[in-house]
């Protein structure tokens, strides 16, 4: 068994999948931590991952891929619910990603992506403060305070979508916001490739639990063409990480997993 500790993502949001789930996926141990979840309320048996925690290992592969061309893809809306809670996940995880390579000026653009999108959804209530404290600390270049800010963004987005019986795009969001980082992670790792920092990307367990989550989801949203070819994807990409025991990642395998990582980000961001 490996040790590489890449958690993507990690901190855990509470979720129960709606009534057309038919299994819990276990989540990976290393994933796990009670410190979100909803004592008070039954929700608590099914659980989603956060997007936060990853970018604390993620210093380990600095410095990250980033760029904010595709910022420009969110402009429009997608009117299709599922696009727009992956989306919205990709959001969050740029944002993390540009206060990590030291883009800070980016996030005030990225904080009214989220208004919008969490608006579009029905989550925009508490969103508000949020995309206010994000500018705030933007504009401070409080880093520290707008990851935090980041992290409770999408822990509020996802308590208002439970609240409106609609938790399966939380479960997007969170699938949204780790291609994202697995694109900057992988991107960057092959361009400075080391087996440590490839070690670090190689989490077959962490695709094979999103791969078959997704298949778990209401069928209206699982059925769609683009979430059964993220689901495909997501199960090669699961045989791209996967290592003989003892073995080391090579360059060429972190290209694959690097070429299956930007199409399924391609996919959450379109």
């Amino acid at each position: 068994m490996k040790t590489s500790h890449f958690l993507l993502p990690g901190i855990i949001l509470t979720l129960i999948f709606s009534a057309f789930a038919e299994e819990k996926r276990e989540i990976p141990e290393d994933l796990l931590d009670d410190e979100h979840f909803r004592a008070d309320t039954a929700l608590n048996e099914y659980t989603v991952p956060s997007i936060a925690k990853v970018f604390d290992e993620l210093q380990k592969i600095s410095p990250l891929a980033y760029t904010s061309e595709h910022l420009a893809k969110h402009e429009r809306l997608p009117l299709d619910r599922s696009r727009l809670a992956l989306r919205l996940g990709t959001l969050i995880a740029d944002g993390f990603i540009a206060v990590q390579t030291g883009h800070p000026d980016d996030v005030p653009k990225i904080a009214s992506h989220l208004s919008r999108y969490s608006k579009a959804l029905g989550a925009g209530d508490r969103i508000k403060k949020h995309a206010a404290s994000l500018l705030d600390h933007a504009k401070a270049k409080d880093l520290p305070a707008l990851k935090k800010a980041l992290a409770a963004t999408q822990r509020d987005v996802e308590r208002e979508l439970a609240g409106l019986r609609d938790p399966d795009l939380s479960h997007l969001i969170s699938l949204g916001g780790w291609l994202q980082a697995l694109e900057s992670a992988s991107s960057a790792v092959e361009k400075k490739f080391d087996e440590d920092r490839g070690m670090i990307l190689f989490r077959e367990d962490v695709a094979d639990y999103y791969s078959e989550s997704i298949g778990s989801l209401n069928p209206s949203i699982s059925r769609r063409p683009h979430i059964i070819k993220m689901r495909t994807l997501l199960q090669g990409l699961r045989s791209a990480m996967t290592l003989e025991e003892n073995k080391t990642p090579t360059l060429e395998q972190v290209k694959e997993v690097t070429k299956v990582a930007k199409e399924l980000a391609e996919i959450a961001r379109k």
